[in-house]
């Protein structure tokens, strides 16, 4: 059997789609909707079932994935080690959000790789989570970190930590609040304030009006950016409220710069996941990685 064939196959999916696994494998839609075809004449069996927004695979589709996977990752593995060969240094290709990777994860395995003398190379991207996924998916990461549990068997998720989200501004707007105000008001005394956010929908703070206040926020953005670190520098020079994650907002909150607009019972959280490509945590670059990340999220939650 080719092992293009099947590597196009493997592709096609993780993506689940022909249009998506033509980009991730720079080839023609046509041409990965020939290879696939190819293989199914081979097998005699068809391998997935069209639809109108991308492919489902069939059981047999199913079966051979999960048998075949593995082993072309590895090598995929013995192939990219090749380019290592003047090295005895492995590089792990991690990908996660900008912020808690920055913050969190580069800080861990950094300090991982000073330990006990250099364990691996690193190379770090951003994106958002479904590209982080579908990157992990065609073997660009190694590692990811997810804020959304993926689907199927081909990818292999851990819980990491959960991340607690807190309503902040400069002291100036909690002034023109005043104290207690917004416990007997609600929502409502937050409605004059600007929004600082990272997305046009209000992502972080839509989530935390509808699990606090059971309701939807009537200010627009009024500052949009697309990184949580800039919408912290964007509120302590009082921009407007923002939510953000207490681990990024924990030091500003101790100097002043932004205070807790609400403190609620039970506060908004979110959950990251570490990720892999199933079968990959026996190379031991990567199992390293994974374990330390474990070990050090304990000290995160």
């Amino acid at each position: 059997m080719d092992l293009a064939l099947l590597r196009t196959f493997v592709t096609v999916h993780r993506a689940g789609s022909f249009t998506r696994a033509a980009a991730l494998l720079g080839l023609s839609q046509p041409a990965v909707t020939s290879q696939i075809r190819t293989l199914e004449r081979q097998l005699g069996r068809p391998l997935f079932l069209r639809q109108a927004r991308g492919v489902t695979p069939t059981t047999i589709g199913d079966e051979l994935a999960h048998k075949a996977a593995p082993h072309l990752d590895a090598l995929v593995e013995i192939a990219e080690s090749g380019v290592e060969e003047d090295s005895s240094l492995r590089t792990l290709h991690l990908a996660g959000p900008p912020e808690f990777t920055a913050e969190r994860a580069l800080p861990a395995l950094t300090e991982l790789t000073g330990e006990d003398g250099q364990a691996f190379a690193l190379r770090a991207s951003f994106g958002t989570a479904e590209e982080t996924l579908e990157g992990l998916a065609a073997g660009h990461h190694d590692l990811a970190i997810s804020t959304a549990r993926p689907r199927g068997a081909l990818l292999t998720a851990t819980a990491l930590c959960d991340e607690e989200h807190v309503l902040v501004a400069a002291p100036r707007w909690a002034g023109r609040i005043g104290s207690g105000t917004l416990r007997r008001t609600g929502p409502a005394a937050l409605d004059q304030i600007p929004v600082v956010e990272v997305h046009e929908s209000l992502p972080f703070v839509s989530r935390y009006w509808a699990s606090v206040f059971d309701s939807r926020p009537v200010a627009p953005g009024t500052v949009v950016v697309p990184d949580l670190r800039a919408v912290l520098a964007c509120a302590t020079a009082g921009a407007g409220l923002a939510v953000l994650p207490r681990y990024l907002c924990t030091a500003a909150l101790a100097r002043g710069e932004v205070v807790a607009l609400h403190e609620p019972a039970v506060p908004p959280l979110r959950t990251y996941f570490l990720v892999v490509r199933t079968g990959t945590l026996a190379m031991p670059h990567i199992a390293r990685a994974h374990a330390w990340l474990e070990r050090a999220a304990g000290d995160w939650c």
